[in-house]
């Protein structure tokens, strides 16, 4: 039983016998540093049963635990706030029952019921970038997070590889690509479809561009700057002392706001997608392509098939270098088809409704939503369909599984409510205990990235960079002179790929995140090489000791204030564990890391480990500092960073 649990029934002993009251819960919180003491009852909310000065309350109460509770040494009261001693024997015995535990802080498999996580999920027309690998490291942590909580579970994607989109990377490298192959360019082959998809987007913005100075365009550009002139009166008025948006810049004179330059500027952006619907002839050719592929047109289909194949090996060769995994692939081109049948089943039960132009919808404004279209008028199928598909499949595949946890961006948060809903409304009883992990944009000093420009990060070139940075500040700290060429390499992307993960794993992940490639290296501070420094320093420590460490009497060791600090926060970790799993937030367990280091390098600073007086504080203080290290180590492989056994 955690300390916390037990003083709450010595407490509500306390009350029952003091005061005749009976105490629903105890309120709780650390002792503050400038308290003797090492936990804190708060008095306050006993005052709604108990009727009195908090202060005297406290003293009564502290003083019958001191009396009556063995684990309780002493205690001190300040104002409402009981703050009490815990005795040694309370730490030795809690450390004694841990410290040969390789997997603390972990539960064994508790629930009959998986749960699914899904994570990655790419298109087929880009390779990974920045953007995916914060996606890529927050589900697949989470994955790790849960399993150590107790759960069985399956890690998943859907591969988007059907649509539009595929369709623009295609027929750019049928026109423009010469049959060029992963081999031949020597790339990649999701870098090589990737170059074909932004290759599209030049041809279409040099076609927009000559259009809007055709005739056709000017005259378009006119009718739109006379409504628009016209609505921008009216609307200037409103706006023009809003302080926010002059602030912001996007006003400034009614001359500036009414200028063409900036019309045509709202024009451009307005009138983009209507133009690739109504005008593009590339745009034409493209959509051409989609229902030739939905048709299944055996040319575009091998097509398809082998372009998403240079792809798919791609996407493989990045998830080993990051180090993650899955159980189970999904491909929307198969899962869309599951998703119409439903869509089927659901307008026969009223779930959805058919319009007069043949689409399909379905009504969620008695639920405060909007009504959401599941089928276009020509029968094809919306990214909700093939959701919908999907979620029924992996149940099918996968009956044990009581729940999923889809990892995607915070621009998705209305598309998953709407989801969840409509599971629900089908009849699935496993959609309540859907869950969106929902996150914040990765941005760059540089700015926003836009994968049809080609200005995002490249996943794999991340990597390198990662690798490279800790490589330059390791020469610089000059550490490694007496490790081989190939053992450097290995460390150089261990304290990398270390970096990368914990900075982008530390921020809550419905925070926006900017990402500082220098910053996120540095062996100070809140970071991944420091925390592996220390578990390295650890392991230093445990090579130079040689004694047994199994031969000790605890009860001869009486406790220093550093060591205490440390069996306290090791006592937190599997609660941390199990709070990361609840909130599905890895940065729980990556800033409780960083916390148990800090003590861990305050300890080491300020008490002499193999230099201790009695050989029974050498070998505890060795076996201590052993715990820690583990328990960095079972933090650390949850959070899918390896730990170096030198540094």
């Amino acid at each position: 039983m955690k300390l916390q649990d037990t003083l709450e029934l010595h407490v509500k002993a306390a009350v029952k016998e003091l005061f005749q009251a009976d105490l629903e819960s105890v309120e709780f919180q650390a002792t503050r540093k400038e308290f003797a003491g090492d936990i804190t009852v708060v008095v306050f909310p006993m005052l709604r049963v108990v009727k009195g000065n908090p202060a005297v309350i406290g003293e009564q109460i502290g003083q019958y635990l001191q009396d009556n509770v063995t684990l309780v040494k002493g205690f001190n009261v300040v104002k409402g706030f009981l703050n009490i001693e815990i005795d040694d024997s309370y730490y030795i015995d809690f450390f004694n029952k841990i410290k040969d535990q390789k997997n603390y802080g972990f539960s064994e498999l508790k629930d009959d019921k998986a749960v699914m996580v899904e994570y990655s999920s790419p298109n087929t027309n880009k390779p990974l970038h920045l953007g995916h690998v914060r996606n890529v490291l927050l589900g697949y942590s989470v994955s790790e997070i849960l399993k150590a909580s107790g759960k069985k579970v399956y890690k998943t994607q859907i591969i988007n590889d059907r649509g539009i989109h595929i369709c623009k990377s295609m027929l750019a490298w049928q026109r423009f690509g010469n049959g060029e192959t992963p081999e031949s360019s020597r790339l990649k082959g999701d870098k090589l479809v990737g170059n074909y998809y932004v290759k599209f987007e030049q041809v279409f913005q040099k076609e927009f561009t000559d259009w809007l100075d055709s005739e056709t365009g000017v005259e378009k550009f006119e009718k739109y700057k006379e409504f628009e002139s016209s609505a921008r009166e009216e609307l200037w008025e409103k706006i023009k002392n809003d302080t926010a948006l002059i602030k912001e810049g996007k006003i400034s004179t009614k001359e500036e706001y009414f200028s063409e330059e900036r019309i045509k500027k709202t024009f451009k952006k307005e009138y983009k997608d209507r133009y690739f619907n109504e005008h593009s002839i590339i745009g034409n050719d493209v959509k051409s392509m989609l229902r030739k592929w939905e048709a299944g047109d055996a040319a575009v289909v091998a097509l398809w098939e082998k372009m998403n194949g240079w792809v798919y090996d791609g996407f493989e060769e990045t998830y080993k270098a990051i180090g993650v995994d899955f159980d189970k692939y999904y491909y929307e081109s198969e899962t869309y088809l599951l998703g119409k049948e439903f869509v089927a089943e659901g307008l026969k039960s009223g779930v959805f409704e058919k319009d007069p132009d043949g689409s399909v919808w379905c009504d969620l404004t008695d639920e405060g939503l909007d009504r959401k279209i599941v089928l276009r008028a020509d029968g094809t199928a919306v990214y909700m369909t093939q959701d919908i598909g999907t979620a029924i499949q992996r149940i099918k595949d996968y009956p044990d599984v009581g729940g999923m946890v889809y990892t995607v961006g915070n621009e998705q948060d209305y598309h998953f409510k709407v989801l969840f809903l409509i599971l629900k409304k089908l009849g699935f009883d496993w959609a309540k205990n859907l869950y969106h992990l929902s996150y914040g944009m990765v941005d760059l000093p540089s700015g926003k990235m836009k994968s049809r420009e080609g200005t995002v990060v490249d996943a794999d070139d991340l990597i390198q960079e990662m690798t490279d940075t800790a490589e330059e500040i390791s020469k610089e700290l000059g550490k490694l002179d007496d490790y081989s060429e190939e053992d450097k390499k290995a460390l150089y992307k261990t304290i990398g790929l270390g970096a990368l993960k914990y900075y982008i794993l530390k921020v809550d992940p419905k925070k926006r995140i900017l990402f500082d490639p220098k910053e996120s290296i540095d062996f100070q501070g809140n970071t991944g090489p420091f925390i592996q420094y220390t578990y390295a320093r650890i392991q230093s420590i445990l090579r130079k000791s040689d004694i047994d460490t199994t031969k000790v009497n605890l009860s001869e060791v009486s406790l220093h204030d550093k060591e205490r600090d440390l069996l306290k926060q090791l006592e937190q970790f599997p609660e941390v564990i199990q709070n990361a799993a609840e909130q599905h937030s890895p940065a729980l367990v990556a800033n409780y890391t960083y916390d148990l280091v800090k003590d861990f390098n305050s300890f080491y600073q300020n008490v002499s480990i193999l230099g201790a007086d009695k050989e029974n504080e050498k070998i505890f203080r060795v076996q201590l500092s052993k715990t820690v290290g583990q328990t960095i180590k079972n933090a650390f492989s949850v959070l899918g960073i390896e730990v170096p056994e030198r540094m």
